[in-house]
């Protein structure tokens, strides 16, 4: 019984890690605000103001609603997944999951997120090895979906996306490497070797990389890619929906190619849910397609507002009755 029980430590450091974790979080809101208020005094208040302005209540409400979308299609990607894996859970359980994760979406490199796996192993049983290739086929279907809409819109838009072929090329990569079970359980092989370090970290991670052989197929792959794909492209749509309310019309294929590559360029930094350098990218390559300051900042800030930061509110809302029903879960497979 004692076992089970948390150790004072664990009990003293759960409070800390909370306000760290409020800290962070605090901090990457207080940068992003400063960062756009300081290009929006360089660009003009009054300039910035108008355009906000003009935007009407259901204006946002469609922006939110297609942010909506892209949750909605890459958490039936996850249920997908979760079902090949083997997984015996429902569609409003993966979702919830899904949804929940978005809480630790501005922990650094996204390693927050890995609480769905904690959720899992709380409902299910089943270790955090045996379920880390779920987390891992998550983010290689989103680098691989972003990669092929970046590369569909950069060659149906009328003008190229400077930077966009070699950032679409290494998400390409890194997506094929961590789809690929022997590549991947070569490359941690290769890890330790040179290491010599941590044999049981990297014996688990080698035996889930090889459990990736279960998605590799056709049949889950291609609906996979297509429910990213349709995921992602909703927020690119909404993008291009905010440009032109604002008076600016690029082109549905420009803005789609701008939004994703910013996305993906802020991703590649590693900062906390790429905050600052999704920004520096989406406003420099909106100047360089002729976009005025007074333009791009405000449309900047609220299509992160739309998508980045509504994730973050909804898994705050949705994180603690995940959190609340994976303990109530874990403690009746304890009595069975």
């Amino acid at each position: 019984m004692s076992a089970d029980l948390p150790s004072p430590k664990d009990t003293l450091r759960r409070p800390e890690r909370r306000l760290r974790d409020r800290l962070i979080m605090a901090g990457l809101v207080v940068l992003f605000a400063a960062g756009l208020i300081g290009l929006a005094a360089a660009t003009g208040w009054e300039e910035t103001r108008a355009q906000i302005a003009r935007l009407a209540l259901w204006q946002g409400a469609v922006l939110l609603a297609l942010s909506l979308v892209n949750y909605g299609f890459r958490g039936l990607r996850w249920h997908l997944f979760a079902r090949r894996l083997g997984l015996v859970t429902t569609l409003a359980q993966d979702m919830r999951h899904f949804l929940g994760g978005f809480a630790m979406v501005v922990t650094p490199g996204r390693v927050g997120e890995l609480v769905r796996m904690r959720w899992l192993k709380r409902e299910t049983g089943w270790s955090f090895e045996r379920t880390a290739p779920l987390a891992l086929m998550d983010r290689a279907s989103d680098l691989a979906a972003m990669a092929l809409i970046l590369g569909l819109s950069i060659s149906l838009a009328a003008t190229g996306v400077a930077g966009a072929v070699p950032v679409t090329i290494l998400a390409l990569t890194a997506a094929f490497v961590a789809t690929r079970p022997r590549l991947l359980a070569g490359i941690v092989g290769l890890a330790y070797r040179l290491t010599g370090r941590l044999p049981r970290l990297f014996g688990k991670t080698r035996r889930a990389a090889r459990s990736l052989a279960r998605f590799t197929g056709p049949s889950t792959m291609i609906p996979a890619l297509a429910l990213g794909m349709l995921g992602w492209a909703a927020e690119g749509y909404a993008f291009h929906l905010l440009l032109g309310w604002m008076g600016t019309d690029i082109g549905l294929m420009k803005a789609v190619a701008i939004f994703v590559f910013a996305t993906l360029a802020g991703g590649l930094t590693g900062a906390p849910g790429g905050v600052g350098g999704a920004e520096a990218a989406m406003i420099a390559l909106l100047a360089l397609d002729g976009v005025a300051m007074e333009v791009s900042v405000p449309a900047t800030a609220i299509i992160r507002v739309t998508t980045l930061w509504f994730a973050l509110i909804l898994g705050m809302v949705i994180f603690p009755f995940a959190e609340r029903i994976s303990l109530r879960e874990s403690h009746a497979l304890e009595n069975d």
